[in-house]
Protein backbone atom coordinates (compact mmCIF):
# COMPACT_ATOMS: atom_id res chain seq x y z
CA UNK A 1 0.00 0.00 0.00
CA UNK A 2 1.07 3.59 -0.62
CA UNK A 3 -0.07 6.65 1.35
CA UNK A 4 0.88 10.17 0.24
CA UNK A 5 0.23 13.10 2.58
CA UNK A 6 0.11 16.67 1.28
CA UNK A 7 0.72 19.33 3.95
CA UNK A 8 2.12 22.78 4.63
CA UNK A 9 3.87 21.44 7.73
CA UNK A 10 5.80 18.23 6.96
CA UNK A 11 7.69 18.40 10.27
CA UNK A 12 4.46 17.73 12.15
CA UNK A 13 4.30 14.25 10.61
CA UNK A 14 7.90 13.07 10.67
CA UNK A 15 8.04 11.99 14.32
CA UNK A 16 4.87 9.86 14.50
CA UNK A 17 5.60 8.24 11.14
CA UNK A 18 9.10 7.27 12.33
CA UNK A 19 8.06 5.52 15.54
CA UNK A 20 6.49 2.27 16.73
CA UNK A 21 4.24 0.21 14.46
CA UNK A 22 4.18 2.71 11.60
CA UNK A 23 7.98 2.81 11.47
CA UNK A 24 8.25 -0.99 11.51
CA UNK A 25 5.62 -1.38 8.80
CA UNK A 26 7.49 1.07 6.60
CA UNK A 27 10.86 -0.57 7.28
CA UNK A 28 9.46 -3.99 6.35
CA UNK A 29 8.01 -2.65 3.09
CA UNK A 30 4.40 -3.34 4.10
CA UNK A 31 3.44 0.26 3.39
CA UNK A 32 5.05 3.29 1.79
CA UNK A 33 4.20 6.61 3.42
CA UNK A 34 5.50 9.80 1.82
CA UNK A 35 5.00 13.38 3.03
CA UNK A 36 4.90 16.19 0.45
CA UNK A 37 5.29 19.90 1.11
CA UNK A 38 2.46 21.82 -0.56
CA UNK A 39 4.73 24.84 -1.03
CA UNK A 40 6.77 22.85 -3.55
CA UNK A 41 3.74 23.21 -5.85
CA UNK A 42 3.17 26.92 -5.24
CA UNK A 43 4.46 29.60 -7.59
CA UNK A 44 5.95 33.02 -7.11
CA UNK A 45 8.68 34.36 -4.91
CA UNK A 46 6.79 33.71 -1.67
CA UNK A 47 5.26 30.34 -2.61
CA UNK A 48 1.84 31.62 -1.58
CA UNK A 49 -0.77 28.99 -0.76
CA UNK A 50 -3.52 31.10 0.83
CA UNK A 51 -5.48 34.26 0.13
CA UNK A 52 -8.25 36.31 1.84
CA UNK A 53 -11.78 35.11 1.13
CA UNK A 54 -13.95 36.78 -1.49
CA UNK A 55 -16.80 38.58 0.23
CA UNK A 56 -14.69 39.53 3.23
CA UNK A 57 -14.45 37.96 6.65
CA UNK A 58 -11.60 36.83 8.85
CA UNK A 59 -9.00 34.18 8.14
CA UNK A 60 -7.34 32.93 4.99
CA UNK A 61 -8.43 30.35 2.43
CA UNK A 62 -6.11 27.81 0.79
CA UNK A 63 -5.94 28.55 -2.92
CA UNK A 64 -6.90 25.83 -5.40
CA UNK A 65 -3.92 25.93 -7.79
CA UNK A 66 -1.16 24.51 -5.52
CA UNK A 67 -3.48 21.84 -4.14
CA UNK A 68 -4.54 20.79 -7.63
CA UNK A 69 -0.93 20.59 -8.84
CA UNK A 70 0.14 18.59 -5.79
CA UNK A 71 -2.68 16.08 -6.22
CA UNK A 72 -2.16 15.76 -9.96
CA UNK A 73 1.53 15.02 -9.40
CA UNK A 74 0.60 12.08 -7.17
CA UNK A 75 -2.68 10.81 -8.53
CA UNK A 76 -2.55 7.39 -10.15
CA UNK A 77 -5.46 5.40 -11.61
CA UNK A 78 -5.86 3.44 -8.37
CA UNK A 79 -5.54 6.44 -6.01
CA UNK A 80 -8.25 7.68 -3.65
CA UNK A 81 -7.76 11.38 -2.86
CA UNK A 82 -9.13 12.42 0.53
CA UNK A 83 -9.41 15.87 2.08
CA UNK A 84 -9.29 15.85 5.90
CA UNK A 85 -12.07 18.23 6.87
CA UNK A 86 -14.58 18.50 9.77
CA UNK A 87 -17.43 18.65 7.23
CA UNK A 88 -16.54 15.25 5.77
CA UNK A 89 -17.84 11.74 6.27
CA UNK A 90 -17.24 10.47 9.80
CA UNK A 91 -14.12 8.30 10.00
CA UNK A 92 -14.91 4.99 11.71
CA UNK A 93 -13.35 1.55 12.00
CA UNK A 94 -15.54 0.43 9.11
CA UNK A 95 -14.18 3.24 6.95
CA UNK A 96 -10.64 2.30 8.02
CA UNK A 97 -11.25 -1.26 6.77
CA UNK A 98 -12.64 0.13 3.53
CA UNK A 99 -9.56 2.27 2.96
CA UNK A 100 -7.17 -0.53 3.96
CA UNK A 101 -8.40 -2.46 0.95
CA UNK A 102 -7.22 0.27 -1.40
CA UNK A 103 -3.69 0.27 -2.85
CA UNK A 104 -3.13 4.03 -2.82
CA UNK A 105 -4.40 6.90 -0.65
CA UNK A 106 -3.60 10.59 -1.07
CA UNK A 107 -4.43 12.54 2.10
CA UNK A 108 -4.79 16.31 1.74
CA UNK A 109 -4.36 18.38 4.91
CA UNK A 110 -6.36 21.58 5.01
CA UNK A 111 -5.29 24.66 6.99
CA UNK A 112 -6.51 28.10 8.04
CA UNK A 113 -10.23 28.70 7.40
CA UNK A 114 -10.34 25.85 4.89
CA UNK A 115 -9.82 25.21 1.21
CA UNK A 116 -11.36 26.86 -1.82
CA UNK A 117 -14.66 25.10 -2.54
CA UNK A 118 -13.49 24.19 -6.04
CA UNK A 119 -10.93 21.85 -4.47
CA UNK A 120 -13.78 19.87 -2.92
CA UNK A 121 -15.70 19.84 -6.17
CA UNK A 122 -12.95 19.15 -8.70
CA UNK A 123 -9.74 17.93 -7.02
CA UNK A 124 -10.47 15.45 -4.23
CA UNK A 125 -12.61 12.31 -4.30
CA UNK A 126 -14.08 12.65 -0.81
CA UNK A 127 -13.74 14.35 2.57
CA UNK A 128 -13.24 12.64 5.92
CA UNK A 129 -13.72 13.96 9.44
CA UNK A 130 -12.25 12.31 12.56
CA UNK A 131 -14.81 13.97 14.84
CA UNK A 132 -17.11 16.88 15.53
CA UNK A 133 -14.46 19.37 16.56
CA UNK A 134 -12.05 21.72 14.83
CA UNK A 135 -8.24 21.43 14.70
CA UNK A 136 -5.76 23.94 13.32
CA UNK A 137 -5.23 21.74 10.30
CA UNK A 138 -5.58 18.27 8.86
CA UNK A 139 -2.17 16.91 9.86
CA UNK A 140 -3.26 15.18 13.06
CA UNK A 141 -6.31 13.81 11.27
CA UNK A 142 -4.07 12.44 8.52
CA UNK A 143 -1.98 10.66 11.15
CA UNK A 144 -5.12 9.18 12.73
CA UNK A 145 -6.31 7.85 9.38
CA UNK A 146 -2.86 6.53 8.48
CA UNK A 147 -2.37 4.62 11.73
CA UNK A 148 -5.90 3.21 11.78
CA UNK A 149 -5.53 1.99 8.19
CA UNK A 150 -1.96 0.69 8.35
CA UNK A 151 -2.55 -1.48 11.43
CA UNK A 152 -5.21 -3.36 9.44
CA UNK A 153 -2.78 -4.34 6.67
CA UNK A 154 -1.69 -8.00 6.64
CA UNK A 155 1.52 -8.56 8.57
CA UNK A 156 1.65 -5.18 10.31
CA UNK A 157 0.56 -6.47 13.73
CA UNK A 158 2.35 -9.46 15.23
CA UNK A 159 -0.99 -11.01 16.26
CA UNK A 160 -2.90 -11.67 13.05
CA UNK A 161 -6.23 -11.80 14.89
CA UNK A 162 -5.72 -8.57 16.84
CA UNK A 163 -7.69 -6.28 14.48
CA UNK A 164 -10.74 -8.51 14.77
CA UNK A 165 -10.68 -8.17 18.57
CA UNK A 166 -10.30 -4.41 18.61
CA UNK A 167 -13.02 -2.10 19.79
CA UNK A 168 -15.55 -1.45 17.01
CA UNK A 169 -14.43 -4.49 14.98
CA UNK A 170 -17.92 -5.96 15.42
CA UNK A 171 -19.55 -2.72 16.42
CA UNK A 172 -18.78 -3.31 20.13
CA UNK A 173 -16.22 -1.96 22.57
CA UNK A 174 -13.40 -4.30 23.50
CA UNK A 175 -13.54 -6.25 26.75
CA UNK A 176 -11.41 -5.16 29.78
CA UNK A 177 -7.79 -6.33 29.99
CA UNK A 178 -5.76 -7.45 33.02
CA UNK A 179 -2.14 -8.42 33.62
CA UNK A 180 0.17 -8.98 36.62
CA UNK A 181 -0.08 -8.56 39.56
CA UNK A 182 -3.17 -10.62 40.32
CA UNK A 183 -4.07 -8.20 43.14
CA UNK A 184 -3.58 -4.43 42.82
CA UNK A 185 -4.63 -2.23 45.74
CA UNK A 186 -7.17 -4.80 46.81
CA UNK A 187 -8.66 -5.29 43.33
CA UNK A 188 -8.31 -8.83 41.98
CA UNK A 189 -8.14 -10.09 38.44
CA UNK A 190 -11.48 -11.77 37.55
CA UNK A 191 -11.37 -15.45 38.46
CA UNK A 192 -12.50 -16.53 35.00
CA UNK A 193 -9.28 -15.19 33.46
CA UNK A 194 -7.19 -17.26 35.89
CA UNK A 195 -9.17 -20.48 35.39
CA UNK A 196 -7.20 -21.83 32.44
CA UNK A 197 -10.53 -22.76 30.85
CA UNK A 198 -10.33 -21.27 27.34
CA UNK A 199 -14.05 -21.60 26.73
CA UNK A 200 -14.88 -19.81 29.96
CA UNK A 201 -12.34 -17.08 29.22
CA UNK A 202 -13.78 -16.54 25.74
CA UNK A 203 -17.30 -16.30 27.16
CA UNK A 204 -16.17 -13.83 29.85
CA UNK A 205 -14.62 -11.64 27.20
CA UNK A 206 -17.75 -11.72 25.02
CA UNK A 207 -20.05 -10.91 27.92
CA UNK A 208 -17.82 -8.10 29.17
CA UNK A 209 -17.54 -6.64 25.68
CA UNK A 210 -21.32 -6.42 25.43
CA UNK A 211 -21.57 -5.13 29.02
CA UNK A 212 -18.99 -2.40 28.48
CA UNK A 213 -20.72 -1.31 25.28
CA UNK A 214 -24.11 -1.30 27.02
CA UNK A 215 -22.67 0.85 29.82
CA UNK A 216 -20.58 3.31 27.83
CA UNK A 217 -21.81 3.38 24.23
CA UNK A 218 -25.38 2.05 24.09
CA UNK A 219 -25.81 3.82 20.75
CA UNK A 220 -23.48 1.23 19.19
CA UNK A 221 -25.82 -1.61 20.13
CA UNK A 222 -28.47 -0.29 17.74
CA UNK A 223 -26.36 -1.30 14.73
CA UNK A 224 -23.94 -3.86 16.27
CA UNK A 225 -23.66 -7.35 14.80
CA UNK A 226 -25.12 -9.18 17.82
CA UNK A 227 -25.80 -12.89 18.01
CA UNK A 228 -29.16 -14.02 19.49
CA UNK A 229 -27.33 -14.90 22.72
CA UNK A 230 -25.68 -11.50 22.92
CA UNK A 231 -29.03 -9.82 22.38
CA UNK A 232 -30.36 -11.77 25.37
CA UNK A 233 -27.50 -10.39 27.44
CA UNK A 234 -28.40 -6.85 26.39
CA UNK A 235 -32.03 -7.45 27.31
CA UNK A 236 -30.88 -8.85 30.66
CA UNK A 237 -28.70 -5.83 31.41
CA UNK A 238 -31.67 -3.57 30.69
CA UNK A 239 -33.63 -5.57 33.27
CA UNK A 240 -31.00 -5.08 35.94
CA UNK A 241 -29.01 -8.30 35.53
CA UNK A 242 -25.22 -8.30 35.86
CA UNK A 243 -22.45 -9.86 33.72
CA UNK A 244 -21.87 -12.56 36.33
CA UNK A 245 -25.39 -13.85 35.60
CA UNK A 246 -24.24 -14.87 32.12
CA UNK A 247 -20.59 -15.83 32.60
CA UNK A 248 -20.85 -18.94 34.78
Amino acid sequence: MRIDIITLFPDMLDGPLSASILARARARGLVTVAVHNLRDHAEGRHRTTDEPPFGGGGGMIMTPEPLARAVEALRAPDARVILLDPAGRRFTQEVARELAARPHLVLVCGRYEGVDERVRAHVVDEELSIGDYVLNGGELAALVVTEAVVRLLPGVLGDLGAPERDSFARGLLEHPHYTRPEVFRGARVPEALLSGDHGRIARWRRVMSVWRTWQRRPDLLVVADLSPEEQKWVDGFSQGRRPSDFIE
